[in-house]
């Protein structure tokens, strides 16, 4: 950090004044980044040149002249002048892998900061999807699902790289760990700070990661047992692989879920095999059923619908003794097709 550069105070407000869309994703510029540290422009982006391997194209780009003239004239933006390259833009997940190269206190701070205020937008539109249309709400779900597997991805492999690089060139001080990364990452799912989080097997896991991660063990089938769901339950199963088939059961209570909202999804997602029955009125609870009546089955009793999962102290446990749902489940499978409106 600069010494003689004070680091920019941020809030949503003042945050959503400097996210830019371009090639379609939501980005923020070198310079305004540089700010929030407290760097200078020309050493934010030496700290990010350090550490180049970490930085793909999904992460971060360099725009264009044309894309820069576009940017100048939508946002009457005078801060460039006298930059002899154009600026870099990095992506929510560039800016996930920033918190990971600058180190400090201030740094630790204000990345905390900026995750708050990530979550907090999640949060807005997840809270406020009767305002928007259902085309818009399925693309906007999308991206924040998939920045969510990408932070996953990114702990992941910061992870099984730690213990084996660490103790060789530790001495570099250029290499994050697993403490510091820690550091950011449990107050980021804090449930005493903001929501987001649940219990999975007496375990503290980000709430659309859980179901993620159970959906992911599946071989051949799933069944989602939940009567209140919506958009949202789709979209945690998009990255389920094609050989598996979902069955998701519900009465659909609210009609929270619409024709067209499906409809889309299938479009985005062709691979995804999925279909729609009904529960047949009986279940209170909802349940999640992994390759049922296999050597591989396990069944999730789940406190909440997975549409809400982390919005309250909610909590979802494997089911010891499977068999003693083997009836209900034999007399779900065949229940009539879900009819949405």
């Amino acid at each position: 950090m600069d010494k003689d550069i004070i680091a920019q105070e941020i809030n949503a407000e003042y945050l959503k004044g400097y996210i830019y869309s371009i090639k379609g994703v939501r980005v923020m510029l070198d310079m305004d980044l540089a700010k929030i540290y407290g760097y200078s422009t020309k050493d934010f982006n030496r700290q990010v040149k350090n550490n180049i391997e970490k930085f793909e194209q999904d992460f971060m780009f360099q725009l264009s002249d044309e894309e820069c003239e576009i940017l100048r004239c939508k946002n009457s933006t005078s801060s460039w002048g006298g930059r002899r390259y154009n600026p870099y833009a990095f992506t929510e997940q560039g800016i996930y892998m920033l918190m990971t190269v600058l180190k400090g206190d201030l740094a630790t701070k204000q990345s905390k900061a900026l995750i708050r205020i990530f979550k907090q937008m999640k949060d807005y539109i997840v809270d406020n999807q009767p305002l928007l249309g259902q085309r818009e709400y399925l693309q906007l779900s999308l991206q924040t699902t998939q920045n969510t597997q990408d932070l996953l991805d990114l702990r992941k492999s910061l992870s099984a790289v730690d213990d084996k690089v660490a103790d060789i060139i530790g001495a570099l001080g250029n290499v994050v760990t697993k403490s510091e990364l820690a550091n950011v990452m449990l107050d980021f799912g804090n449930p005493s700070v903001r929501r987001g989080w649940l219990i999975l097997n007496g375990q503290p896991v980000e709430s659309d990661l859980a179901y993620q991660q159970i959906y992911a063990t599946a071989k051949k089938t799933i069944f989602v047992v939940d009567n209140y769901i919506g958009l949202k339950t789709l979209v945690l199963l998009k990255d389920v692989p094609a050989n598996v088939n979902v069955v998701v059961f519900s009465d659909n209570i609210g009609n929270r879920l619409h024709q067209a909202e499906f409809n889309d999804f299938c479009r985005e997602y062709p691979n995804v095999t999925i279909s729609l029955q009904t529960s047949g009125g009986i279940f209170h609870d909802r349940y999640i059923v992994i390759d049922y009546q296999t050597a591989d089955e396990q069944i999730y009793h789940c406190g909440a619908s997975s549409k809400d999962g982390g919005n309250k102290v909610t909590t979802i446990t494997a089911v010891t003794d499977g068999a003693i749902y083997h009836p209900v489940i034999d007399q779900l499978v065949q229940n009539p097709v879900l009819t949405l409106r």
